[in-house]
């Protein structure tokens, strides 16, 4: 047995016009049988052939029965052509029969040859007008040539032929219609279907919380942030003034007011920040969206605005400050070669040509924003990487009482990396270092260590001794512009972060118990696949 096609199918519409076609034939071979086996026959007029009359009828209910009950199983196009058949030959015997009913009849097959017109193709369903016309015709022939009587003229003949004609075709376009909009609907339907599920996902996978609340207050639906945010909403707190209070005391005011606060709301102590913004879901409904904006994430984005309008500056910056930067720490460096200028002068221009290289690093860090580029990993030694670094830091600055060490494991630690951009990163945590990492009146002891940790992925520490990091400013380390110091631009450890990251590498702080401060890098392996 075929499966049923579904309900909203084109298929299913065609089966469901051949079962009220069938229960139309049963109801045309009823009506001929109460008409015939029944004291109102005499209405039919006389007939000319009563015993053909009564055997055509109980033949086609039978029939019509046996169609009926299959109507709903096999072919379409079987079914619509073997009911058709049907139609025409009890049509013609029962006109022959009862020459005085043969225009109801003829005027009921009608709805038969258009029915199955609206089944069947558009030649098959002019196929079948064409027979019940020749039919019609043929049982006229008959009449006149039986009795040499009409009981009808030939115009009527011809009217009903050409009104077969006609309907056929028009009932068949209008099924093509109709399954070219039931497939059209269809395919809407589908297509709203899916936009609906992905509006969903969408909806549901949105970092910010959305809460649909109606008029009494009452939650509808909620996403997966919200319901982070607001613990899990049973059917106890379904209530948005006992899942929330805060929030629905604000959602009371805008409701009211139209005003909406702007400072940002925590629901819980262990929860971050929210800021709720409210919307109607239609202008004149009750049903309200809450929409629950994570203050921390505002915050990112806006940090994120912040950078990338810094790196439009940027370009302008170096061309509007290193200029003049490199004028006043050239003409700086000739005063100094002069003669004539006073040993507290000098005092001066030395401070001038120290703030103009502070200057230029400010400008260099804020460059590195803008300019950073794709990171070219290639496979470095780092224990006789960190060896070297650490000696060209030694020279290119000088220590005087600092300490700046560099150890590794005997064997080698291989690693793929970038190793200019490593260079830039350990140079910048080594200048921290060497700045804030010392106690009060001592000299500042800085190491670099290179090995392999638990997993074997290759791992650099920079040390100091100093007084640490307290956890308040822990957390916002790498936070770009933060800074303890009021000489720093709090770019470099941000910078140094963004390097690690472009060379699928990761640093962070780990705090040291015996005191001081570490700063861990780990590097990809020699097998690791490099990629921006």
């Amino acid at each position: 047995m075929s499966t049923p096609p579904p309900s909203n199918s084109p298929q299913y519409a065609i089966r469901r016009e051949l079962y009220l076609l069938t229960l139309y034939r049963v109801f045309e071979a009823a009506l001929l049988c109460l008409v015939l086996f029944s004291p109102v026959g005499g209405l039919m007029g006389e007939p000319r052939h009563a015993l053909l009359g009564r055997v055509v009828a109980v033949a086609y209910l039978v029939a019509a029965l046996v169609l009926f009950a299959s109507g709903r199983r096999g072919e379409i196009r079987t079914q619509a052509l073997v009911g058709s058949a049907t139609d025409i030959v009890a049509a013609m015997l029962a006109m022959h029969a009862l020459p005085d009913s043969s225009a109801g009849i003829a005027m009921m097959l009608l709805f038969n040859v258009g029915a199955a017109a609206f089944l069947l193709p558009i030649r098959l369903g002019l196929g079948v007008a064409a027979t019940a016309s020749a039919a019609l015709a043929g049982e006229y022939l008959w009449s006149l040539l039986g009795d040499r009587s009409a009981t009808r003229p030939l115009a009527e003949v011809m009217m009903f032929a050409t009104s077969y004609m006609a309907v056929a075709t028009l009932t068949n376009q209008i099924g093509r219609q109709m399954l070219a909009s039931e497939e059209l609907a269809e395919r809407r339907g589908s297509q709203v279907a899916n936009l609906a599920e992905v509006n969903e996902l969408i909806i549901r996978r949105m970092r910010t919380g959305v809460l649909l609340v109606d008029g009494a207050g009452e939650i509808k639906l909620a996403n997966e942030a919200a319901m982070l945010q607001l613990g899990d909403l049973d059917d106890g707190r379904r209530d948005l003034l006992l899942a929330a209070p805060q929030l629905a005391s604000r959602l009371k005011r805008w409701r009211d007011k139209g005003e909406s606060d702007p400072q940002p709301l925590q629901l819980a102590p262990d929860l971050p920040e929210i800021l709720p913004r409210f919307a109607r879901l239609l202008a004149e409904g009750e049903q309200v969206l809450v929409f629950l904006d994570d203050t921390s994430q505002l915050a990112r984005r806006a940090e994120s605005l912040t950078l990338a309008t810094l790196g439009r500056f940027s370009a302008s910056l170096a061309h509007e400050i290193r200029n003049p930067l490199a004028a006043i720490s050239y003409a700086t460096q000739l005063l100094e070669e002069s003669r004539d200028i006073p040993e507290a002068d000098r005092r001066l221009l030395e401070i001038i040509y120290q703030q103009t290289l502070r200057m230029n690093g400010i400008v260099e860090n804020v460059l590195g924003l803008a300019r950073r580029e794709r990171a070219q990993p290639e496979q470095v030694e780092l224990a006789g990487f960190v060896r070297h670094f650490a000696e060209e830091y030694r020279n290119s600055h000088p220590l005087n009482d600092d300490q700046l060490d560099a150890t590794a494991p005997a064997g080698t630690i291989a690693a793929m990396v970038d190793r200019r951009q490593l260079q830039q990163v350990l140079t910048a945590l080594v200048h921290n270092a060497l700045v804030y990492g010392r106690m009060p009146g001592e000299p500042a002891r800085v190491g670099i260590r290179a090995y392999a940790d638990e997993q074997g992925n290759p791992t650099l520490d920079v040390t100091d001794r100093g007084p640490g990091i307290p956890d308040s400013v822990a957390e916002q380390l790498f936070r770009p512009f933060f800074t303890t110091s009021g000489e720093g631009t709090g770019l470099g450890l941000y910078i140094a972060r963004e390097l690690c990251m472009a060379n699928q590498a990761s640093l962070q702080y780990v705090p040291v118990p015996a005191g001081g401060a570490c700063f861990r890098i780990r590097l990809p392996g020699s097998r690791a696949i490099a990629t921006a």
